[in-house]
């Protein structure tokens, strides 16, 4: 039987609810392995890294950043959510611990980070997928 975290469709809205937020370009569940299994690029966007490889082995990146800053929970706290300016994006790493899954998000680099995770946990904290 499927654990109703693994199901995609489940993902599906709150990632389109995150695209919708202004200056977001991509939004995205990654799971444990780096797969992307749902959300994506905003309509109409074009991704700044054109190589599909090297765009999953971002992702496994990414996953191996999230699992690496859960040693030190013990000293300053569980890890609400990462973020990386670079000149052309903002990268926003929220993870899901219990389901072993990330939110990837990548925005415009003129997005307010704070605004942009309040909302970000505003939404996630309306569905079910926070707290497996």
């Amino acid at each position: 039987m499927m654990n109703h975290s693994e199901n995609p469709e489940l993902f599906a809205a709150p990632c389109r609810e995150v695209q919708n937020e202004n200056g977001v370009r991509f939004a995205a569940i990654i799971d444990h392995n780096g797969k992307k299994i749902a959300g994506g690029f905003k309509e109409g966007i074009t991704p700044l890294e054109g190589d599909e490889q090297r765009l999953k082995d971002f992702f496994k990146f990414v996953v191996e950043i999230s699992r690496k800053t859960t040693d030190f929970s013990n000293s300053f706290g569980a890890l609400n959510y990462m973020s990386l300016r670079k000149d052309k994006v903002i990268l926003i790493i929220f993870p899901f611990p219990i389901t072993e899954k990330i939110l990837l998000i990548s925005a415009e680099p003129n997005v307010e980070i704070e605004k942009l995770a309040s909302k970000v946990v505003s939404i996630f904290s309306d569905s079910s997928l926070s707290s497996d």
